[in-house]
């Protein structure tokens, strides 16, 4: 025979102790907060000092992951139905959350992407100059270099490589 749990009425509350309850609790956060707060310990210091204005502080980066995650259990629900390219979404959403998890860990943006939607292209930057055998320096569209304090555009490159082709021609002869 088994034996049967007791059935337990829930406690009715009214208003004013629904009102004092929750005082009590806000006091206790906010006592709990002042004197122990929280130590961020698998927070990278680097993430922590940002601001709070700043689009890649540790509020947003969890926000966006959380939004991502939500994102992932919708397109797992299409893999089930078998829609056509949620496979690659899933993995794709995926990739994204290690790579914003991984950030909060190191500090360090491994993505080509960022945003709550992956919606913003990361600007590479230049930190090692490159050089051609004739001494100009070498450089991508779309990288920012410090020498030059700007990002090198399309129509700074057809310029440019005319400009080295001959330095290259100078320098064979």
């Amino acid at each position: 025979m088994t034996k049967v749990k007791p059935f337990r009425k829930k406690r009715v509350m009214t208003e004013e102790q629904k009102q004092a309850a929750a005082e009590r609790l806000r006091l206790g956060r906010e006592k709990r907060l002042k004197d122990n707060p929280p130590q961020y310990k698998s927070i990278h210091p680097s993430v922590l000092a940002r601001d709070e204005d700043d689009e890649l502080n540790m509020k947003n980066v969890r926000e966006w992951i959380k939004v991502q995650k939500d994102m992932l259990t919708a397109e797992r629900q299409n893999v089930r139905n078998g829609i056509k390219g949620s496979i690659a979404k899933v993995e794709q959403i995926r990739g994204y959350i290690l790579s914003m998890e991984n950030y909060l860990k190191t500090g360090t943006w491994t993505d080509m992407f960022w945003g709550e939607y992956q919606q913003n292209p990361v600007t590479p930057v230049c930190i090692a100059m490159a050089y051609y055998d004739c001494g100009l320096p070498k450089r991508n569209i779309g990288t920012f270099y410090k020498d030059i304090a700007r990002i090198w555009t399309q129509n700074d490159d057809i310029h440019y490589r005319e400009e080295v082709r001959k330095e290259m021609k100078k320098s064979v002869r």
